[in-house]
C-alpha cells in the first residue's frame, strides 16, 4: 500500500506543470488564439526561475521570475499575432524554438547546480494511512493549481467576464459590435496563458526535478497543448488528464526501477505514444470536438478535414 500511495503522490507531482500550463492554454482558445509557443515559455520559466531561485535563495521569486518571464514572451506573441495579424501557428512555433534556443543560452551557467526542496505537508492530513503520502504531502503548488482550475471553471461558465471572454472566442465580429474590445480581451487571455505556461515551467525546475538541464521540459508544452483537446476545453477534465499523462509518465520510470526487460527508449516514449492514441480517439468523433470547441478556432483546427 505504501508503494502505491508514493506512486499516486508522484503522478500528482509530474501532472502538475502539465496542468498549470494547459489551463492557460485553455483560457488561450477560449478567447480564439492557439499559441503553439508553450514549450518555449515553459523552457524560459523554468531557467529564469531557477536562475532567479538560485541567486535570492527564495523559490516564491522564482516562480514569480519564471511567470513574469513567460508573461513577455506571450506579450510578444500577442502583439505579433492580435496586433499585426501574423498567422498564430508560424509565430508559436517560432516562440517555441526562440524558447528552446534561449533558455538554453540563459543556463549556461546553472548546469549541475541543485536546490535543496524542504519538505511539505497539510497539517494532520498528511499524518493519515495512505491518504496522507498519496495526497498531502505535495508542494503547495500543486493545491494551487487545483484552486485554479476550480477559479477558473467558475469564471468562464458562472461570471460575465468569463461570458465575455468565451463570446470573443465563439463570435469576435458580433463580441466587438457589442462595444467589447476583443484585442485587448486576448491579450489578457494571451498572457494569463503564458503566466501559468512559466509556472509550470518554474514547477518543472524548482520542484519535480529541483535542478537546470537543457532541454528539462522534454515535450511537456506538446502535452499540455494536446490535453486542451483531450479536455475538450473544461477545466475540470484538464485534472484528470494531467494526472493521467503524468502517471504515466511515472509508471515507465517504476518499470525501468523494477528492472523490466523493456528498452528504456520505448518506455520513455509512452507518455507521447498515450497523447497521440488519445487524441486519435477524441478527433474521430468530429462533430463531438466540434460541439465543444471554441466556434473561432475551426479555421484553425478542422477535425476530420
Amino acid at each position: 500500500m505504501d508503494a502505491i500511495a508514493l506512486l499516486i503522490a508522484a503522478s500528482i507531482n509530474a501532472g502538475t506543470p502539465l496542468m498549470l500550463a494547459a489551463l492557460g492554454l485553455l483560457i488561450n482558445e477560449k478567447s480564439g488564439v492557439v499559441n503553439l509557443g508553450a514549450e518555449g515559455m515553459m523552457l524560459i520559466g523554468a531557467v529564469v526561475g531557477f536562475a532567479v531561485a538560485v541567486n535570492s535563495g527564495s523559490p516564491a521569486l522564482g516562480f514569480a521570475a519564471g511567470a513574469g518571464a513567460s508573461v513577455v514572451l506571450a506579450g510578444f506573441f500577442a502583439w505579433m499575432t492580435v496586433w499585426l495579424g501574423t498567422n498564430q501557428y508560424a509565430t508559436g512555433l517560432a516562440l517555441a524554438l526562440f524558447g528552446g534556443g534561449a533558455s538554453t543560452y540563459i543556463g549556461i551557467n546553472y548546469v549541475g547546480n541543485s536546490l535543496s526542496n524542504g519538505s511539505f505537508g497539510v497539517p494532520w492530513l498528511q499524518d493519515l494511512p495512505f491518504v496522507g503520502p498519496a495526497l498531502f504531502r505535495q508542494h503547495p503548488m500543486v493545491y494551487l493549481a487545483l484552486l485554479l482550475c476550480a477559479a477558473i471553471a467558475c469564471f468562464l461558465y458562472r461570471s460575465r467576464a468569463g461570458l465575455v471572454l468565451r463570446a470573443v472566442g465563439e463570435s469576435p465580429s458580433s463580441a466587438h459590435s457589442l462595444g467589447y474590445n476583443v484585442r485587448r480581451i486576448r491579450l489578457a487571455a494571451i498572457l494569463f496563458g503564458g503566466a501559468c505556461c512559466g509556472l509550470a515551467g518554474a514547477f518543472m525546475s524548482l520542484v519535480y526535478t529541483p535542478l537546470w538541464v537543457e532541454n528539462m521540459v522534454a515535450g511537456r508544452g506538446w502535452i499540455a497543448l494536446a490535453l486542451t483537446t483531450f479536455a475538450t476545453w473544461r477545466p475540470a477534465r484538464v485534472v484528470g488528464g494531467a494526472y493521467l499523462f503524468g502517471g504515466i509518465t511515472i509508471l515507465t520510470y517504476s518499470v525501468q526501477g523494477e528492472g523490466v526487460a523493456v528498452a528504456s527508449q520505448l518506455l520513455s516514449m509512452l507518455p507521447y505514444l498515450a497523447t497521440i492514441v488519445v487524441l486519435v480517439l477524441i478527433s474521430s468523433n468530429a462533430n463531438y470536438i466540434k460541439l465543444n470547441m471554441p466556434a473561432s478556432l475551426g479555421k484553425y483546427f478542422k477535425p476530420g478535414a
